[in-house]
């Protein structure tokens, strides 16, 4: 197995051999970054969602912010990598927003760990983008449809990278569709942030190496026509570029 490392500062990449989430060793190749197609970086085999996991959305809209985090489950069949094209919608769908979101990346096994112990269980961060029918997920009164509304192909779109060295406090995330800004938000803004997240969602679920977990997102979510090209910029991180339709 080969896994491919970013060296950003001479636009190069570095070939490793080993697994992605277990022992691995550089090796002397390197190969230019224009030569290189990315794929998504993991290959996870349960997503979580988080919802109302920002104060100045949940503010906006009134909702109080909730005593621990409230999730849903994305198929794996939304997954997509960057540079990917996400098939626009039936019409019968309805409309399809942007959500641009941090992802965190699980690096192993992981049940019932406790705040403490979450650091050691996230192997790094990337960037997504959580697309949402958001018609399709109130259609029925009586059953909110969070798995369908976000389980489309191409609805999770996540990469370029996986950042092993990341400081949420620090960042922003800014979201462009269309080549204009939609989002920017802080990431400190987050209601339970990244360890908490980690932790209390690990009592639930018992998640492995490559899984992810979506932070939520906030302001600025709208919808997109087929054909819109949408970038997920987070600082320390990258840029995450796909086209809806």
């Amino acid at each position: 197995m080969v896994e491919i490392y970013p060296c950003w500062s001479a636009r190069l990449w570095r070939v490793y051999t080993g697994e992605l989430f277990g022992e691995r060793a550089p090796t002397t190749q390197t190969l230019p970054l224009a030569e290189v197609e990315l794929l998504a970086p993991c290959e996870p085999r349960t997503v979580v969602g988080l919802w109302n996991n920002f104060h100045a959305l949940a503010q906006k809209n009134g909702w109080t912010p909730p005593p621990e985090p409230l999730y849903f489950i994305k198929a794996a069949g939304s997954l997509a990598g960057p540079g990917s094209i996400t098939p626009a919608a039936a019409e019968s769908v309805g409309r399809v927003a942007f959500e641009g979101e941090l992802a965190i990346v699980i690096g192993r096994p992981t049940h019932a760990v406790s705040v403490e112990q979450a650091t050691a269980h996230i192997a790094g961060y990337t960037c997504a983008n959580d697309l949402t029918a958001i018609e399709l997920l109130n259609r029925d009164a009586t059953f909110a449809q969070w798995t369908r509304a976000k389980g489309l192909p191409g609805f999770g779109v996540f990469g370029p990278v996986i950042e092993t060295e990341f400081d949420h406090l620090q960042a922003t995330l800014r979201t462009r569709v269309g080549g204009r800004e939609r989002q920017n938000y802080a990431l400190s803004d987050m209601i339970v942030p990244p360890a908490a997240l980690v932790s209390l969602i690990s009592q639930d679920i018992a998640l492995q190496a490559g899984d992810l977990i979506l932070c939520g997102t906030s302001l600025g979510v709208l919808p997109m026509k087929p054909g819109t090209e949408v970038e997920v910029e987070i600082d320390g991180i990258g840029v995450l570029r796909h086209r809806y339709g």
